[in-house]
């Protein structure tokens, strides 16, 4: 409580005092600059948005200040960078129903039962289902759909992105039928006929008969999320695809100020988008960088979509399959290494890592820093980690490998399954990793992250051991991965990502110390504030 209420005196006094120093000071923390040094400091000053000052208590003595804070020992961070998520389609989905975590398809229809209620008319939409948690662990059925709602469409997104159950109106709508072939995609049959389940490119056959958000729809999705974001310490997101149209409307809201999350875009691959910006070039404000773009290898492998170079271990016919193909993986690179965009390439399975990391090492020897990024990195081949290096940063979420641990042997097997989520050996192959969450795959929470990265265990402590420890990071490589790392593979190291003079005054202040609290006690730090350039954005107990 003490906390709450100094917080409150900080804010007002931000509100009404006088300075001509400074606009805040704040002392007696445990400042982590994570520098090169990994420095330790108990005060900082910010002036106009910027770090004027880090040290000690001689801050105090050289500087007054519109508003002070006495934090009492609590620990103060660079602010969070999710280097991987996506922010847009978190807030999207926070008006569809949340199937995450059913315990099989009729709790996930009882869910959309409960949900329809207050939703009379219009299509049905939703989020997160995952057969690997029901006892069969089989897919779902349109016929479950069909027999509670023939008449309007009902599309469910699985818990990775990579597929989705619909009904049979939705397949009548969309001229889905058994001959229906994508590339890059499959329609999943079931006694012949489409089941009902869609994986990756044959989504988009769904998603083409929904309307498509209204700009106001679109203006509260990405509020939503901000708001989620900043309650959790995130200061930066990486939002891995967005088109033209979400990109400037993110750069409208914020020059109105009507948005203050920081966003590193990812330009989704599609010709239209390709043609404009290839064209008009990198674009950057104070909050915004669009210098990337965002390519899908393959699937994922909880939906056997992930392209191994062997048969899935629970499907000996199956390999999975390109959502690019390989060929225009290796003409897209070039196009872009001479364009000068960073690639950000989707591999999961050791197949399609190797086909991407490949492609990158040919197209790159016309680059000197071009920070590409393998997003996921999650099966890498041990004689492929070579390809990591300066020029090839692996971007990964610690909390895929705690989610997954459970049924990845099943797709993998016991000996493939050591070469999956080592964390530790692409650190040390490219001597930087970039960590986010992934969300809404995952949750939306730093503290996960880091958690995940160091422990490997999920957060009911399985498996005691950990899972795979030898490739956990230490939990200064995960703060670096969280803030330093995540900064640097965004191009972005001289403005965020560290505690220093002169860049942006973006840190969060947590209840405990994850630095140095035992074991489970990370998981119960919470953020106690927010700040985005000297301007507290999130405070705890004001959402109440």
């Amino acid at each position: 409580m003490k906390y709450f209420v100094s917080l409150l005196v900080f804010v007002s006094c931000l509100l009404s005092c006088s300075s001509p120093d400074v606009d805040m000071i704040i002392y007696n923390a445990k400042v982590y600059t994570v520098d090169d040094n990994f420095t330790v400091a108990s005060a900082i000053a910010v002036k106009n948005g910027k770090f004027i000052a880090v040290g000690g208590e001689e801050i105090r003595e050289r500087y007054s200040a519109k508003g002070d804070l006495d934090l009492n020992g609590l620990p103060i961070y660079p602010g969070f960078i999710d280097a991987h998520c996506h922010f847009y389609r978190l807030g999207l989905i926070q008006d569809q129903v949340d199937l995450r975590g059913a315990s099989s398809e009729n709790e996930a229809v009882q869910r959309l039962q409960d949900y329809a209620k207050n939703i009379p008319a219009g299509p049905l939409l939703g989020r997160s289902w995952d057969q690997n948690l029901w006892a069969s662990k089989e897919y779902p059925s349109r016929k479950t759909l069909d027999a509670l709602f023939p008449d309007r469409p009902v599309v469910l997104q699985r818990v990775d992105g990579h597929a989705v159950w619909v009904n049979s109106y939705v397949l009548e709508k969309a001229g889905i039928t058994a001959t229906t072939q994508v590339d890059g995609g499959e329609v999943v049959l079931e006694a012949g006929e489409p089941s009902g389940v869609l994986i990756d490119n044959a989504m988009d056959l769904a998603y083409a008969i929904l309307p498509a958000p209204s700009r106001e729809t679109q203006i509260r999705a990405f509020q939503k999320a901000e708001e989620i974001g900043f309650a959790n310490g995130l200061t930066t997101v990486d939002d891995a695809g967005l088109d033209r149209s979400q990109i400037e409307l993110i750069d409208s809201l914020q020059k109105a100020e009507a948005l203050k999350m920081k966003v590193y875009a990812m330009i989704s691959n599609t010709p239209e988008n390709l043609a404009y910006y290839l064209e008009k070039g990198s674009y950057q404000t104070d909050k915004l960088n669009v210098r990337s773009v965002k390519v899908y290898a393959d699937g994922a492998l909880g939906s056997r979509g992930a392209v191994l170079k062997k048969e899935y271990k629970d499907d000996p016919n199956h390999k999975g399959f390109f959502v690019t193909p390989a060929a225009d993986i290796e003409q897209l690179a070039f196009r872009l290494a001479k364009k000068g965009f960073q690639m950000n390439t989707h591999a999961i399975g050791d197949q399609a890592n190797a086909v991407v990391l490949a492609a990158y090492d040919k197209a790159l020897r016309i680059s000197t820093d071009p920070r590409w990024r393998v997003e996921h990195a999650q099966i890498v081949d041990p004689k492929d980690l070579a390809y990591f290096g300066s020029k090839i940063i692996p971007s990964v979420q610690p909390t895929h490998a705690t989610s997954d641990m459970e049924w990845a042997d099943e797709r993998l097997g016991e000996e493939r399954l050591k070469t999956a989520y080592t964390f530790k050996d692409l650190l040390d192959w490219s001597g930087k990793i970039a960590l986010g969450t992934d969300f809404p795959v995952e949750e939306v929470s730093p503290i996960k992250t880091f958690y995940a990265a160091v422990i490997r265990k999920d957060t009911n402590g399985s498996p005691e051991e950990g899972f795979q420890m030898e490739n956990a990071l230490s939990r200064s490589e995960a703060l670096k991965g969280m803030t330093r790392w995540a900064a640097y593979s965004n191009f972005e190291e001289n403005q965020k990502g560290t505690i220093a003079v002169g860049k942006d005054a973006d840190f969060v202040i947590l209840t405990k110390d994850i630095m140095t609290v035992g074991e489970r006690q990370i998981l119960s730090a919470e953020v106690l504030a927010t700040f985005s350039n000297g301007s507290m954005v999130y405070r705890r107990g004001a959402e109440q």
